[in-house]
C-alpha cells in the first residue's frame, strides 16, 4: 500500500491536511498495548478522524474487538477485518504487521492522537468553507438559514472533543473549596441569578447557569406578567443583563407593561392614554430607570427555531446576557414542519435545552398547560403537547390560582397566587405564595403586599 493511498485532493488540487505518520503510530500503539492505548485514544479521536480510509477501517475493527472485551492483537484484528471483508482493502496482514513495527511503545499515543485530531479539525473547516461557498450561491435558501446552519456546524467542530480527562478527587476538591469560599465572602446568598422573590430564591438558590426552566400555566393566569416581573426585577434590582423574546406581543406592548409595573400606574389607563398630571412624575422616573437597565427585547412573531438560537447567541456574544426569557414555547416555529406536532415540540424543547448548556446561562421558557388542568392544581402530566418538555427541563414551575368565572379579577387589589415548583433536578420542590396585582399586571412578594 502506497503512502498516498486514500489521498483525496480538493478542487484546487491541494491535498487536505493530514499526518500519516501519526496515524500509523497511533494504530501501532493500539496493537502494542490496547488496554491502555484505546482508552487514551478515544478521548481525543474517533475512526472518522483518520485521513486514510484504510486507517479508519482498522481503527473501527480494533474498537469493535475492544468493545466486545476481546483481545486486540495482530491475529484477532486480521480475523476481524477478514470477517468484515475489509482485510485486503486495508493492505492485508503485511500492512497490519508493519503498524506494530512503526512505533517502539504506546507511551506517546496521546501525542499521536492529538495530531490526528488537529488535522481532522482542519479538514472539517476546509470542507465547511467549501460548502459555505457553494450554498451561498443558492438563492433558493434564506441567508439567515444558511448562517444559522453553518454557525451551528462551527460550534460543533469547536466542541468536538469526545470526552474530558478524569481528575483526581483531591484536585477537584480544591476547586470546590475555592467556590464555597467565594460564595461565603459574597454578599449574594444565592448561587444563581436571584428572581427577586425571596421564598422562590431560597428554594432554587436563584436560576442556575445552563438550566432549562419551564414556567407553565393555563391562559390568562399571568405567565407573561410573571416573566416580565422576573425579568424586570433581575434587570432593575439585581442589575443583571437580560434577554427577552416575546413571540406573542409587540415590543411596544411589552414596554407599556414594564412601565406600568415600574411606575405603579394602572396599566389600563396607560393603554387608553387616560393619565393624570400626577402620573407623569412617576412615569418619567420609571422611564429613566428602564433606560439604564440592561435588557434587550426582540418581538418577531412565530420566530423560527433557527432564528431563536441565532438571536440568543448574538445576545450572548454582543451583550453577554446572563439570562434569557422566551414567551412562549409553542409559538416557536419548528425546523421540520412535516412531522407530528408533539415531535416538533420535542425538537424545540431539546434545542432550547442544548442552547442553555451552550450559552451557560438560564433559559426560562413559558409554556401552556393542558385544558384538563383547569380548576385544579397543575402537575407535570399537564405540560402541553409533549412529555419531552418535562424530561428536558431542569426546573418546572407552575403558576396557579383558583378562578371564579363570574368574578372580575381586575377589580381586586391583590390576588394570592401560587408558584408550584413541581420539578427541580438539583433541589427541593414545593409551593411559594406570591401576590398578583391586576392594576399593574405584575407579581410581588405576598409577604410584602400592602395595598
Amino acid at each position: 500500500m502506497s503512502s498516498n493511498d486514500g489521498d483525496s485532493r480538493s478542487a484546487n488540487g491541494r491535498v487536505p491536511p493530514h499526518n500519516l505518520e501519526a496515524e500509523i503510530a497511533c494504530l501501532g500503539a493500539i496493537l502494542l498495548n490496547p488496554r491502555e492505548a484505546v482508552d487514551r485514544v478515544v478521548q481525543k479521536v474517533r475512526p472518522a478522524d483518520f485521513y486514510r480510509p484504510a486507517h479508519t477501517k482498522i481503527c473501527e475493527a480494533a474498537l469493535s474487538l475492544f468493545n466486545r472485551n476481546e483481545v486486540v492483537d495482530l491475529i484477532t484484528l486480521t480475523e476481524e477485518l477478514r470477517g468484515r471483508g475489509e482485510l485486503e482493502m486495508v493492505g492485508g496482514p503485511g500492512y497490519l504487521a508493519m503498524l506494530t513495527d512503526s512505533v517502539p511503545s504506546s507511551a506517546n499515543v496521546d501525542y499521536y492522537a492529538e495530531i490526528i485530531y488537529q488535522e481532522s479539525m482542519r479538514r472539517k473547516l476546509i470542507t465547511m468553507g467549501s460548502a459555505i461557498s457553494e450554498v451561498a450561491r443558492d438563492h433558493g435558501r434564506k441567508t439567515r438559514e444558511i448562517i444559522e446552519e453553518f454557525e451551528k456546524q462551527l460550534f460543533e467542530i469547536a466542541e468536538n472533543r469526545q470526552t474530558q480527562e478524569f481528575e483526581l478527587a483531591g484536585d477537584i476538591v480544591k476547586v470546590a473549596i475555592d467556590e464555597i469560599e467565594r460564595r461565603y465572602r459574597s454578599e449574594n446568598p444565592f448561587t444563581g441569578i436571584p428572581s427577586g422573590f425571596t421564598d422562590l430564591d431560597n428554594m432554587l438558590s436563584g436560576f442556575q447557569p445552563s438550566e432549562f426552566i419551564i414556567i407553565g400555566a393555563r391562559p390568562s393566569i399571568g405567565k407573561t406578567s410573571l416573566a416580565l416581573s422576573l425579568a424586570n426585577r433581575m434587570a432593575m434590582q439585581e442589575k443583571r443583563r437580560v434577554g427577552f423574546f416575546t413571540l406573542e406581543m409587540s415590543k411596544g406592548s411589552i414596554m407599556q407593561r414594564i412601565i406600568a409595573m415600574e411606575a405603579r400606574i394602572d396599566a389600563s389607563r396607560i393603554r387608553k392614554g387616560a393619565l393624570r398630571p400626577a402620573d407623569f412624575h412617576g412615569l418619567f422616573d420609571a422611564a429613566d430607570r428602564i433606560f439604564n437597565a440592561q435588557m434587550w427585547i426582540t418581538d418577531v412573531p412565530n420566530m423560527p427555531l433557527l432564528d431563536v438560537r441565532a438571536q440568543a447567541r448574538r445576545m450572548k456574544k454582543l451583550h453577554d446576557v446572563e439570562v434569557i426569557f422566551i414567551d412562549y414555547l409553542t409559538l416557536i416555529s419548528p425546523e421540520k414542519k412535516d412531522i407530528p406536532r408533539h415531535e416538533q415540540i420535542a425538537e424545540i424543547s431539546r434545542s432550547l435545552k442544548a442552547l442553555a448548556r451552550e450559552l451557560e446561562i438560564p433559559v426560562i421558557v413559558l409554556s401552556q398547560v393542558s385544558r384538563d388542568s383547569e380548576g385544579k392544581r397543575p402537575s407535570l402530566a399537564n405540560i402541553r403537547e409533549s412529555g419531552s418538555i418535562e424530561q428536558d427541563a431542569d426546573v418546572v414551575i407552575f403558576l396557579h390560582r383558583e378562578r371564579d368565572a363570574t368574578a372580575d379579577e381586575t377589580a381586586q387589589p391583590v390576588i394570592q397566587t401560587e408558584l408550584i415548583v413541581a420539578k427541580q433536578r438539583n433541589g427541593p420542590v414545593g409551593t411559594v405564595p406570591i401576590a398578583f396585582v391586576p392594576k399593574y399586571a405584575k407579581f410581588e412578594e405576598w409577604s410584602s403586599a400592602d395595598y
